[in-house]
C-alpha cells in the first residue's frame, strides 16, 4: 500500500467523523446542557469529548505534507500514534469518567481503521486537495509578514481597522461567500493568476497551507486571513458580516466579477 492512500483514507474518514458528531450533538435538547443550563447531560460528555479528539488527531494527521509523505512503516507509525496522542486544549486532560472513556473509545476506534486499511492492500481512495497544517514557526512568520505588508492588526483587517476603509480594498458583505457565486469567482481569479495554493490563517484553530479549489474566504466562526507565497493579495472575513479583498484579488474582483458590485458592504451606517 502507498502511503498517499492511507493518508487519504485518514483524512477522509477523520473529517466525515468529525462531521457526524458535530451533527448528533447539534440534535441535543438545551444544547447539551442540564436543566441549570450550565452543566453537561452525559448524553452530551458522550459526544463532545469525541469530535474533540477526532479534531486533534486530524491536525495531527495534516501536519504530513501530502507532497513528501515518510515510507508506509513512518506513516503506519504518526497515524498510531496519532491515534493514541494527539491532544489539544480541549482534550488533555479530563477527570469526568464519561468524557474519558468517549476520548479512549474514539481514539480506539480511529486507530482500528488505520489497522483495517492497512491489512487491504487493494484500498482504492479517491484521492483529496492538498492541506497541510503550518508549523507554528511558519504561522508566525505569516502572520508577521501580512502585519508588515497589509497593516493587519491582532488578527484583524479591514474594515476592523481604525479610520477609513483605502479605495483599494474590496470590502463584501459575509453573504456574497455563501451564495450566488462568490467563492467560484474568488478561486477563478486566482487561477487565472496561475496561484495553485492559499495560506489560512484562522483566529482559532490550525492555520494550514490548502489547494486553491478547497479555498473558502468565510467566516465560520473563527475569523480568517488568507494570501500565497507571492504576498501581492490578502482575504479577510470578520464577525462583523464582511468579507475584505485586498491588492490583485481585489482588483481582479472588482474588474471581472459582473454581480461584485450588489454584494459591496455599505458601511457601519448604510452609507456609501
Amino acid at each position: 500500500m502507498e502511503s498517499n492512500t492511507v493518508h487519504w483514507a485518514s483524512r477522509r474518514y477523520l473529517t466525515q467523523r468529525y462531521d457526524e458528531l458535530r451533527t448528533g450533538y447539534g440534535q441535543l435538547p438545551n444544547d447539551g446542557r442540564q436543566a441549570d443550563g450550565y452543566l453537561y447531560t452525559t448524553e452530551a460528555k458522550r459526544i463532545f469529548p469525541r469530535y474533540n479528539v477526532v479534531a486533534a488527531i486530524l491536525i495531527e494527521v495534516e501536519h504530513l505534507d501530502p507532497d513528501h509523505l515518510p515510507g508506509i512503516d513512518v506513516m503506519t507509525h504518526v497515524l498510531l500514534a496519532a491515534a493514541e496522542s494527539a491532544n489539544s486544549r480541549f482534550t488533555a486532560s479530563t477527570q469526568d469518567e464519561v468524557v474519558a472513556d468517549a476520548i479512549a473509545d474514539e481514539r480506539r476506534l480511529f486507530a482500528a481503521n488505520v489497522r483495517r486499511w492497512l491489512a487491504q492492500p487493494d484500498l482504492s481512495v479517491d484521492p483529496l486537495p492538498y492541506r497541510r497544517v503550518l508549523t507554528p514557526e511558519e504561522s508566525s512568520a505569516w502572520r508577521a509578514s501580512l502585519r508588515q505588508r497589509w497593516g493587519v492588526q491582532d488578527g484583524c483587517w479591514h474594515p476592523l481597522l481604525a479610520g477609513d476603509v483605502p479605495h483599494d480594498v474590496l470590502v463584501l458583505t459575509g453573504d456574497s461567500m455563501w451564495e450566488d457565486d462568490g467563492v467560484d469567482q474568488v478561486r477563478r481569479v486566482l487561477r487565472e493568476l496561475g496561484r495553485r495554493r492559499v495560506v489560512e490563517l484562522s483566529e482559532d484553530g490550525a492555520d494550514c497551507l490548502l489547494d486553491v479549489e478547497i479555498f473558502a474566504p468565510r467566516y465560520t466562526g473563527p475569523e480568517g486571513l488568507w494570501s500565497d507565497e507571492h504576498h501581492d493579495w490578502v482575504a479577510y472575513a470578520s464577525h462583523e458580516g464582511t468579507v475584505a479583498f485586498g491588492g490583485a484579488l481585489s482588483t481582479g474582483l472588482a474588474t471581472t466579477w459582473p454581480a461584485v458590485h450588489s454584494w459591496r458592504w455599505p458601511g457601519w451606517h448604510g452609507g456609501a
